[in-house]
Formats: structure tokens, C-alpha cells, sequence
């Protein structure tokens, strides 16, 4: 428990970890001391609540060129090339002030994998919102999308593609998580480690300032105190929010890049989360080396700043670099070429053997290089030695109940036109905002199964290869089972890749829940854990990073466990773009993968989309039948990467059966081609609405030899239907006219965001 007048409470560190603290400096901590420990030991910085869980994934493979820990992952794509990822999110800078929060987001996403040494290809946005029905929420959609694409378009790297999901439970917690991707020469990656006694620290970029004290370090620690959306919004924490310039960095990503083309850096680390203290204490524990930092020589934009202010700004657009004394002159004129700040702020120092015989690397603040000691802390106290708690963990009393109350039993009640109707809708006005062909490397944009870009740029050796992005995430099915949630969260990732012929390479993630002191969030978050290390073992697949976003409740409720699966797929030949959706007049409908879920329900409702929208949120999930699914996945990948590679085919279109089931992906066909179909009779709702991944609706003109090859590999196969006409007709189920659902699709989420 905290002392609630003590000045540690107000840090967020409890009565134990300020013990903790003095015995690690043997003597009472003084203010500013307290303040790095405040920042450093934070949930967010430290993920003092996660790392015993997260521990059991896996993140280790011969393509993995850096795992978790860095600021970015890493992975040999093959020509020479190799390409970062990372995921992260600000939720909760969002919620106070979405612009900023969103926009300094995406720079923060950028900057750690600039960081590797890679230029940043893409973004995407997996963005969480409330009901539309609500005037907040839609001031939260149109602030953060504006942030992201301000910030996105202006700093010149496309955003490609995301999710849009509205649902009550995040009315008072938005969530904005970001992925970035990047790539590099393989010989041009670098760590943010410090080396070498002598060595200097320089910080690039912007000025300090207060804004963004405190910042996702604190906000992201706790949740909002309030018992709605507005009431959570505390004035008095806008100044944590940082306050985003996408010029700058912009010249910040161009010299660091040329820096470390010249080989002038020894290591590099952004300046994100808790700010300076982060970039130096975290290098230099790395390197088993000390630092001394001079808060003097720091380049500040606001007067009469403290040492803890300078220390623990999280101002954007600031990077702090290692380099050797005789590069410093060579540093400066690269930097001065560039329009960016460099200000030598530190020194890499020995290691110090203390009185009782130890030897510590040693983190020093002071006034001045030469000056008084204003703070002395181990530097890996701070960035590797935070608590680490095993929180009690619980299986909440009343999910029986809710699996209990199980849509697939009912009788459905009304048209399954309209229930059709009501679940077409098209993130279109959001991806118009953003520039998806910055650096025209992009093959599929926004709005498809999976974004393909071509693995090309500046500096990059040639190469014929592509990569490909997709997030994912089902908080309905984690709500209900967090384990298998996340499990077919995985696997849905890997089908959207599948659906552009990439091979799925690598996993990040970002783990969006409640308050981790709340035993059932416990409880939630390491069984989503463990569904995704059985998925991804399951799939050899590595993690290679991730982002852990704890405390998103409001007046006590948490939201619903998210957790957030970037997949990362690289396919050898892209030569041509693979065939989408565009289904022609005349083909053949088929259906890839298990037709039934592997189970006693063959088409489970529980946590679907169809269920969702009548307020019904129980039910069982089911999983996928393993046979099935590791035979499909790879023949579906292996169809599309055939027609990338150049050559002919009889597949004319392959969509991922996703959010909305079966009749959701062939309306959304016959929406983008304005092309109708005719389909067999389907069993009922069920079969219509129920959503379980690794199934693929295939459009092909010569059905007879499509299902030899998918025979050939033991890939289940059924005909649907065949294409044509003004009308998509399913049985005697679904009637509706091409223009009714292009219309329903087009118009769903502008009309939303208009009402009144």
C-alpha cells in the first residue's frame, strides 16, 4: 500500500518498493532519485505485473535477428535485407487528448524502429472506440484519426492498413495501438547498447520541455478515477500528453539513418517512455557501463525547468546516441546538414566498486560534467531490476453465467437480410484520410485481408521479395475464453497473410486489459498469454516483440481483454499483385477449410459479430480441427504466392471468412466488384454468422482442377456457388441486390459519424 501523503505515493510506488529502493542504495533516496524509480518502475516502463507471463512465449528462430528487449524485432527476410517490427500503444494520452495522443503515437512507433537503423516502411492503426451513438466517441474517431494521419502523411511513411472496432466497453478507454515496419541492409543494424569508457552521449532532436511529463509512463499505470467517458477526463493530466512534430522528425529519421551509414554510431536508443532517464540508464545497462549526464548541457524550451522535469520529459522527436569523441565533429556536421539539435549530454564512465566491494555501473546526474551529483542510481536497477510480482490471478465467478447464455441455442429472430445488412460496414472513410502509397511500394493497401508492400527503398539491396502486415485482434472471443481467444486471434493473422501469399515469419503483439490488481484481469491476461504461445508453437512461429497496456478501466469496469496480434509474413517473388477480391462473372465459389468448427456445435455464435449486435455476448468459442487447418493455410498461401510469382491460375479472388462469418466476406465480394452470386443453401444462421478462422472463400474458373490440387495436400474443399448476376442469393436465406449492399457497406460508418 502507498502512504497517501508520502511523495513516493504520489509516484506511483508503493510502501514496499520505496523499501526496496533504499536497500538497493543503501541510504533514503533523495527527490530526484525517487523520481527516476517513479518513471522506471512504472507498469509501463517496467511491466513489473507481465514479465513472469510473458516469459513463456516463444521468441527464438533462425530468421530472428533481434527478439523482445530491443526497441524493435528484427528478422532476416533473405537478399541481405532485414526488416524491424514493432507494436505500441497510447491509450490513454488518447483518451485525454486524441490528436496529440494519437499523433505522438505514431512518432514514438516510428523512432523505435528507425532505431535498428531501418527506414520505416508503413504504419498501421488497430483503433477501439465506444458506440458511435455517443457525440464523445465520435470527437475520440475523428481526433485520432486526424492525429495519425497529420502525423503520418506529414512525416512522409504511409499507413497502410489497421482495424476499427467499436464496442461500450471502451467508451471511457479508447484504444490506439500503432505498428511499424521497416527495413535495413542486414549489415546496418544496431542495438541501443553504450560502450566503450570515454565514449560520449548525444542527445538529437528536439528541445525538452514539460510537456509529456509524467506521461505514458504514469497515464498508462493507472486507470481514468471517473465513473464515465467525461468525467474521466482529468484537465490537469492534458500536460502529460506530448506534443507531436512530424518535421522533425522527419530530419531526425534522415540523419540517423546517414549516421549509422557512416558508421559513427556505436548505439542508439529513442527517448520514449519516462524520457531521458529511459535512453541512458537503459543503454548503459545494456553495455555494463556507467553514465554521467549533465542536465545543464540538456537544450530545454521552457525556463526554470528541475532536474526531475529534464530527466523524465518524454518530448517527442529525440533520440540519444553513443559515439566516439573523434566523431563528434563529424556527428555535427551530419546533424547540421539535417536541421537537428546535437548536444553531447553524457559521458560513458567505469563501472564504480562501491564500499562493500561490488562493482555497479552506476548512473550519475549532475550539474554540470564536472559539477555536484545530483542523483546516483545503478543504472540497471532502473531499467532491468524493477519488481517483479506473480498478482494474484482468478477465473471471474460470473463467466459461467456468460457462457451459459449461448446465442447459437436460440431460434433466430427476424430477416437475415437486415441481420446481414447490419454488419456491413467500411472503414473506407478512415483510410481515405491517410496516405497508403507514400514511397509506392504498396501492392494492397487498406481495407483488404492482409497489407503487401514490396520490399524495396533507399539503400536497400535489390530484391524481388515482399512483406506483408496484418493486425488482428477478437476481443468478443476473449471476453468469453482469453486462451482460445487469442489462439484464433493467431491464426486469423496467419490466414489474412495467407490470403496475399505471404508465409507467416513473426509475431508482435500488444496486450490491451484492465487493471492488473483486479485478480480476474490477472487471470485473463496469462491465459491470452498462453493461447498465444500455443498457438505460436503450434505454427512455429516466433514472438519478437510486443507492448504490454495495463490499467484501462474507468470508475472499476475494465475493459474487455485485447489483446492485439501483428503478424509479419515475407513472400519470395512479388511480380504481380495477387488477386484479391475481384471475383469475375461466372466463376465458381468455393469454400477452403473446414466447413464445420472442430467440436459438438458445427457453427458456434458465441462471441460473434451477429451475436454481439443483439446485445447477446456469452456462448462457447470452438476451436479449428489442427488436420484441417495446417494443411489449409499453407495451400492457400501457397495459390496466391503462385500468381505474385507471375504465374497463370484458375483463382480469380481469396478472402479470409473473418468478422461477420460466411455471408459478411461474400457480401463484401460482391460489394467491391459489383458483381452478384448465387449460393447454395447454407445451414441457418449458423452457418451464415458463425466466425472460426482458417476458412477462405476461392473464386476460381476451373473448379475441377483447383480441387485436385487442394486434394492433393488433404485441404478441405466445397462448392458454394457460382458468380453472376445483380444479386447475392444465399438459399432461400438472403435476397439483396448488389446496390443495396454496396450502398449498406459504403454508407454504415459516414452516416455514424454524421449523426446528430
Amino acid at each position: 500500500m502507498n502512504s497517501p501523503a508520502s511523495l513516493h505515493g504520489a509516484l506511483g510506488l508503493s510502501d514496499e518498493e520505496f523499501e526496496q529502493i533504499k536497500a538497493v542504495l543503501g541510504r533514503d533516496p533523495n527527490h530526484l532519485e525517487l523520481a527516476l524509480f517513479g518513471v522506471m518502475w512504472s507498469e509501463h516502463c517496467s511491466y513489473k505485473s507481465s514479465r513472469l507471463h510473458l516469459r513463456r512465449l516463444p521468441t527464438t528462430g533462425a530468421h530472428v535477428l533481434v527478439g523482445p528487449g530491443e526497441n524493435a524485432g528484427v528478422i532476416d527476410a533473405g537478399d541481405g535485407i532485414a526488416v524491424a517490427i514493432r507494436i505500441e500503444s497510447h491509450n490513454h494520452p488518447s483518451a485525454i487528448e486524441p490528436y496529440q495522443g494519437a499523433a505522438t503515437g505514431v512518432g514514438g512507433i516510428l523512432r523505435d524502429v528507425f532505431t535498428m537503423g531501418a527506414r520505416p516502411l508503413a504504419v498501421m492503426d488497430p483503433l477501439f472506440f465506444g458506440e458511435l451513438n455517443d457525440a464523445r466517441q465520435r470527437w475520440l474517431v475523428e481526433g485520432v484519426v486526424s492525429g495519425i494521419s497529420g502525423y503520418g502523411n506529414s512525416v512522409g511513411v504511409p499507413t497502410i492498413g489497421g482495424e476499427l472496432t467499436f464496442d461500450d466497453c471502451y467508451s471511457a478507454n479508447p484504444l490506439v495501438n500503432v505498428l511499424c515496419v521497416g527495413a535495413l541492409p542486414v549489415e546496418r543494424l544496431v542495438l541501443g547498447v553504450a560502450s566503450g569508457v570515454g565514449n560520449l552521449a548525444v542527445l538529437l532532436g528536439s528541445r525538452t520541455g514539460r510537456d509529456g511529463i509524467g506521461g505514458v509512463s504514469v497515464l498508462a499505470s493507472a486507470g481514468f478515477s471517473g465513473e464515465d467517458g467525461a468525467a474521466s477526463i482529468d484537465e490537469a493530466k492534458r500536460p502529460s500528453v506530448q506534443v507531436g512534430d512530424p518535421y522533425e522528425e522527419k530530419r531526425l529519421i534522415e540523419a540517423c539513418l546517414e549516421l549509422l551509414d557512416g558508421g559513427y554510431v556505436v548505439g542508439i536508443q529513442d527517448l520514449g517512455g519516462a524520457g531521458l532517464v529511459c535512453g541512458t540508464s537503459e543503454t548503459a545497462a545494456r553495455g555494463g557501463v556507467g553514465m554521467d549526464v549533465d542536465v545543464t548541457a540538456v537544450p530545454l524550451r521552457e525556463l526554470g525547468m528541475a532536474p526531475y522535469e529534464i530527466m523524465t520529459s518524454e518530448s517527442q522527436e529525440r533520440m540519444v546516441a553513443i559515439i566516439t569523441p573523434e566523431n563528434l565533429a563529424a556527428v555535427q556536421a551530419i546533424c547540421n546538414k539535417w536541421e537537428v539539435r546535437a548536444s553531447v549530454v553524457g559521458h560513458v564512465v567505469a563501472p564504480t566498486v562501491g564500499a562493500d566491494g561490488v562493482t555497479r555501473a552506476m548512473l550519475r546526474i549532475r550539474d554540470g560534467f564536472d559539477g555536484e551529483i545530483l542523483a546516483e542510481v545503478p543504472a540497471s536497477a532502473l531499467a532491468d531490476e524493477a519488481p517483479l510480482y506473480d498478482r494474484p490471478r482468478e477465473r471471474p465467478d460470473w463467466l459461467d453465467a456468460v457462457l451459459a447464455d449461448d446465442p447459437t441455442d436460440d431460434e433466430p429472430i427476424g430477416s437475415p437480410n437486415d441481420d446481414l445488412l447490419d454488419l456491413l460496414v467500411d472503414p473506407a472513410w478512415v483510410y481515405r484520410q491517410y496516405d497508403s502509397q507514400l514511397f509506392l511500394n504498396t501492392v494492397v493497401g487498406p481495407g483488404r485481408d492482409a497489407a503487401l508492400l514490396r520490399l524495396a527503398g533507399p539503400g536497400l539491396p535489390a530484391s524481388t521479395k515482399g512483406i506483408a502486415i496484418s493486425t488482428d485482434s477478437n476481443p468478443r472471443w476473449c471476453a468469453l475464453d482469453p486462451r482460445l481467444g487469442t489462439a484464433l486471434t493467431v491464426i486469423e493473422g496467419v490466414a489474412n497473410l495467407a490470403c496475399v501469399g505471404a508465409t507467416a515469419k513473426a509475431v508482435v503483439n500488444c496486450l490491451n486489459f484492465g487493471n492488473p490488481e483486479h485478480p480476474a484481469v490477472m487471470w485473463q491476461l496469462s491465459e491470452s498469454i498462453d493461447g498465444m504461445a500455443e498457438a505460436c508453437n503450434g505454427l512455429n512461429l516466433p514472438v519478437i516483440g510486443g507492448n504490454v497496456s495495463l490499467y484501462n478501466e474507468s470508475g472499476g469496469n475494465d475493459i474487455d481483454p485485447t489483446p492485439v496480434m501483428g503478424l509479419l509474413g515475407v513472400i519470395d517473388h512479388l511480380v504481380a499483385p495477387p488477386p484479391g477480391w475481384n471475383w469475375r462473372d461466372g466463376d465458381t465459389v468455393v469454400l477452403v477449410g473446414a466447413r464445420h468448427a472442430d467440436g459438438d456445435v458445427p457453427f458456434p455464435l458465441g462471441g460473434s459479430r451477429w451475436a454481439t449486435r443483439r446485445h447477446r455476448r456469452g456462448g462457447h468459442l470452438t476451436g479449428v480441427e489442427p488436420g484441417a487447418l495446417h494443411a489449409t493455410l499453407p495451400f492457400v498461401t501457397g495459390e496466391v504466392a503462385s500468381i505474385c510469382a507471375g504465374h497463370d491460375s484458375d483463382v480469380t479472388a481469396v478472402h479470409d471468412v473473418g468478422g461477420g462469418g460466411l455471408a459478411t466476406a461474400l457480401a463484401e465480394m460482391v460489394a467491391v466488384t459489383g458483381i452478384g452470386a448465387r449460393v447454395e443453401e447454407l445451414e441457418g444462421h449458423g452457418e451464415l454468422f458463425s466466425e472460426f478462422p482458417g476458412r477462405f472463400v476461392v473464386a476460381t474458373n476451373d473448379p475441377a482442377a483447383f480441387s485436385a490440387r487442394a486434394a492433393d495436400v488433404g485441404a478441405p474443399v466445397a462448392v458454394l456457388g457460382v458468380v453472376g448476376g445483380e444479386r447475392l442469393t444465399i438459399g432461400n436465406a438472403v435476397d439483396l441486390s448488389v446496390e443495396e449492399i454496396a450502398r449498406r457497406r459504403a454508407g454504415a460508418l459516414v452516416d455514424a459519424l454524421e449523426a446528430n
